[in-house]
């Protein structure tokens, strides 16, 4: 595994982070404590894949938002909700919506389907994104440090420390949901 991420690390993280989240920034941050990856690289490729993520759902809602949402009923079930709190949270929401699990795809979708314009959003992509990449990679480099993570040892205990992170990454984002949803008057 550690040859492995050694050559594919970076890649494979930027991935993860455009495909999930958390996790995969989560995973490589603290395995940045024992040097495999370095926080800079960590915070930027984390960021990378988030903002490409964002970006594609942001064109998808700004090119073709509600042909997207005619085929999927659940995500349309949220956006009015999140579009009206948005018209009154507007700041929030664009420096913010990176933190809010179970969002992350109506969001964007809604921001490219409003009156935002890509130059706007791009700027408090590149905001909410770094911001988001910085703080996860914080707290997976202070758990990598505490838990004396090393390749070797998550290689071993590789089941229980994703399960920790997913766990962790789920309790913190249902909360956060959860939050954001009673804000905005969405049913779960």
């Amino acid at each position: 595994m550690e040859e492995f991420l050694q050559h594919y690390g970076y890649v494979a993280l930027s991935l993860g982070t455009f495909l999930e989240g958390e996790t995969a920034i989560l995973v490589a941050s603290s395995l940045a404590a024992s040097g495999l990856f370095k926080i800079p690289y960590t915070v930027f490729f984390g960021f990378f894949g988030s903002f490409l993520s964002d970006w594609l759902y942001f064109l998808i809602g700004r090119l073709n938002g509600k042909f997207f949402l005619d085929k999927r009923p659940k995500l349309q079930e949220k956006f009015q909700p999140v579009h009206k709190f948005f018209k009154t949270h507007r700041l929030q929401i664009l420096v913010s919506y990176r933190f809010l699990y179970g969002f992350r795809i109506i969001i964007p979708l809604m921001l490219g389907m409003s009156d935002v314009k890509p130059v706007r959003f791009l700027g408090y992509s590149l905001l909410a994104g770094l911001l988001w990449a910085t703080t996860v990679s914080s707290v997976g480099f202070f758990v990598g440090k505490l838990l004396d993570l090393r390749p070797k040892s998550f290689e071993e205990n590789i089941l229980f420390i994703m399960l920790g992170f997913a766990c962790f990454g789920l309790a913190l984002g249902f909360t956060v949901k959860r939050f954001a949803e009673r804000r905005m008057h969405v049913e779960s």
